[in-house]
């Protein structure tokens, strides 16, 4: 699918990797919306891309936006399920007696924003899609942690299955017309990085890495343009991670 002219959405677009995904979709003249919950991020976006405040967790905001930006554009062609937060902790933590145990709230309140959203918001825009016949693009954003990373029971467990989900909608939507995809970053030197890890967990982590470095948010980017641009690139996790393997 060539970018220039298409319909994009960008979920979890005012910062960070979304923000790069979203500025590389603009110089690729695509249209460009992003839903963020970050207000004041929000208020710093570039003019011409629009944006729209959304919890992508709440299914019935999320069909309002995605009927919105279809009663303003005609339709959406590329979505880019970005929106998610890199969270940490252990099975076990033995340094906490009282309450040693992975806390199931928190494990199910980082199913929920990382790999549910993935599903109501594809839902909503699928929807769109399907009922106008438009031959489109989901990009799901994963992780390396996918493979399983110690420390983070849930954020793999919940990015596993984001992958699961794109293999399988693959296979499903791909009959329609419609192609799904996922990139999977390695360490990326964004700032939700820098909060959740460590300088010496980094150093570490750069140390491992056979190009010896954390990745760069414009790469990822890149990397979602490649799958979007390759029609016939359908069901793959594409690992953006300099060799790095957990």
């Amino acid at each position: 699918m060539e970018i220039k002219g298409k319909i994009a959405l960008v979920t979890g677009g005012a910062k960070g990797l979304g923000l790069a995904i979203a500025t590389y979709l603009l110089e690729m003249e695509a249209v460009v919306h992003v839903v963020d919950l970050d207000a004041n991020a929000m208020a710093t976006l570039p003019d011409d891309i629009e944006r729209h405040l959304l919890d992508v967790t709440r299914p019935d905001d999320a069909k309002v936006v995605v009927d919105k930006i279809v009663g303003k554009c005609g339709r959406i062609d590329i979505l880019v399920n970005n929106a998610g937060i890199i969270f940490s902790e252990p099975m076990v933590n033995i340094m906490n007696p009282a309450g040693m145990m992975h806390d199931y709230g928190r494990f199910r309140d980082s199913i929920t924003v990382n790999m549910d959203s993935v599903f109501i918001m594809t839902s909503a825009v699928v929807e769109q899609m399907v009922l106008r016949r438009t031959k489109g693009v989901i990009v799901n954003i994963s992780s390396i942690s996918a493979c399983g990373n110690e420390g983070q029971t849930a954020y793999s467990a919940a990015k596993a299955g984001v992958n699961a989900m794109t293999v399988t909608w693959s296979k499903e939507l791909g009959r329609l017309g419609i192609r799904c995809n996922a990139v999977a970053p390695g360490f990326i030197g964004t700032e939700s990085t820098q909060k959740a890890l460590n300088e010496t967990i980094i150093k570490h982590i750069q140390s491992n890495t056979p190009l010896r470095r954390l990745g760069l948010a414009k790469e990822v980017a890149q990397a979602v343009g490649a799958v979007i641009n390759n029609d016939f690139l359908n069901g793959i996790v594409l690992n953006v991670n300099g060799g790095l393997t957990i």
